[in-house]
């Protein structure tokens, strides 16, 4: 094993035994190089005011080499914060930024440590860069019964893990915390659970409320007193688009340093809470309240960044800067927040009419871009399949019976028209 490897599992054992345990094969031997391109280019780069014959960029008149016709589209920008490789934790003055958000957005972190958010190329980067430090063959990845089909791909088909489902909805139609609490206590033998907290969730649309919230804490502190190491992840992709009384901060706040066995992992970014999906922009948080452990944790971010992409784009990151310094973000964002609210809003009246009969039920949903219906008569491929061959119009079939449809990219005088045409696809169906 490389030294800077040991040294970094070193300083975790000695800090936290816990976290060191929850390290993949990978996640042990991983190191961010000290001695290298990336360290001798950032020595050069603040002291040779001479000439600079490190890094594998051009320059020309001082400045970035460019084309100007692509520069002539971003002649805002100066070329230093577009063209340069940005370094592999991101911008620092973005990540800075992200803290500062962070931690107004998240008050029941009051105190507590984190690290500096390390950019990401979006969120679906962020989790593969926990399933690579986390993840090895045969551990146990616990996720609801509906969520996103790529935590299949990144933990269980790239790292081996063994996804562990539970039902998300109980009897009630509120967050499943009993189910949750049984699926990590079903890891004890192993010693070690990974549990995806994607909350609003993917594809229902549904956030808990804030009891719901205490007894998902409450269900992981168990698993922890039980002697499980848990890796606790947010998944925060739609974080901030909450409409209803509902939990209206990440639960990251009270995971952090919750307990010696539970390291609290946040994955947000800019993708969706900003609307730049094709930005590539994310971030992973690490909350400790050991600085060393904090500091350990990064190097190895980096050095899973550094050998798989090496670093992130640096022109998003910039442009996301530039907005998030704006005067006029908060008042644009919360525009378009209003905008989400009253599509979600119309949809749940139409949803509340009458109008469509026992066709379907829906899924509790009160966030985020989605919500599901529950075919009661017929399977949701069918509906899927008429929905598109007949009318047009496109939708998510989930299982056997769920319908995921995406009112985040529907304007609102037109959800009328694409419920009734649901459900006009369900009595073609049934027809047939």
């Amino acid at each position: 094993m490389h030294p800077l490897a040991q040294q970094l599992n070193e300083t975790l054992e000695r800090e936290n035994p816990h976290v060191s345990a929850m390290l993949s094969s990978l996640g042990k031997a991983i190191y961010f190089p000290k001695v290298g391109i990336l360290s001798q280019s950032a020595e050069a780069k603040a002291k040779a005011k001479k000439f600079n014959a490190t890094i594998g960029i051009a320059i020309e008149n001082g400045q970035p080499m460019h084309l100007d016709v692509i520069q002539n589209t971003l002649s805002e920008y100066d070329p230093k914060d577009l063209y340069e490789y940005a370094p592999p934790a991101g911008k620092p003055e973005l990540r800075a930024a992200w803290r500062s958000r962070l931690l107004k957005e998240t008050p029941s972190l009051g105190t507590k440590k984190i690290g500096n958010p390390i950019a990401t190329n979006a969120l679906t980067h962020g989790l593969s860069i926990v399933a690579d430090l986390f993840a090895d063959a045969g551990d146990a990845v616990i996720i609801p019964d509906k969520n996103w089909e790529n935590y299949e791909l990144t933990f269980g088909v790239r790292r081996g893990a063994v996804i562990v489902e539970y039902p998300l909805y109980n009897a009630d139609n509120r967050f499943n915390s009993a189910g949750l609490r049984d699926a990590l206590l079903s890891c004890k033998d192993k010693g070690k659970a990974i549990v995806v907290l994607n909350f609003p969730n993917n594809p229902t649309g549904y956030t808990p409320g804030p009891a719901e919230g205490d007894e998902i804490v409450a269900a992981i502190r168990d698993a922890a007193e039980a002697g499980i190491n848990v890796v606790a992840v947010t998944d925060d992709a739609y974080y901030g688009l909450f409409f209803e009384d509902s939990l209206h901060e990440s639960l990251f706040g009270k995971l952090a340093d919750m307990h010696p066995r539970v390291l609290a992992v946040k994955i947000d970014g800019a993708t969706k809470e900003e609307y730049v999906w094709g930005f590539r922009v994310g971030f992973i948080t690490y909350a400790s309240s050991s600085d060393d452990v904090l500091a350990a944790l990064e190097q190895k971010t980096m050095g899973i960044i550094r050998a798989t992409i090496s670093s992130g784009p640096h022109p998003s990151q910039t442009f996301v800067l530039r907005a998030l310094q704006s005067p006029d973000y908060e008042a644009q964002k919360a525009e378009k927040y209003n905008i989400m609210k009253r599509r979600a809003n119309r949809v749940k009246k139409l949803l509340d009419s009458g109008r469509y009969g026992d066709a379907w039920e829906y899924y509790p949903f009160n966030s985020g871009y989605f919500m599901c219906l529950k075919m009661t008569k017929t399977d949701a491929e069918s509906v899927r399949r008429r929905l598109l061959d007949a009318y047009g119009v496109g939708t998510i079939a989930l299982g056997p019976t769920d319908l995921r449809v995406a009112f985040s990219c529907i304007e609102e005088e037109n959800l009328e028209e694409l419920f009734d045409t649901i459900h006009r696809a369900v009595q073609d169906v049934l027809g047939q």
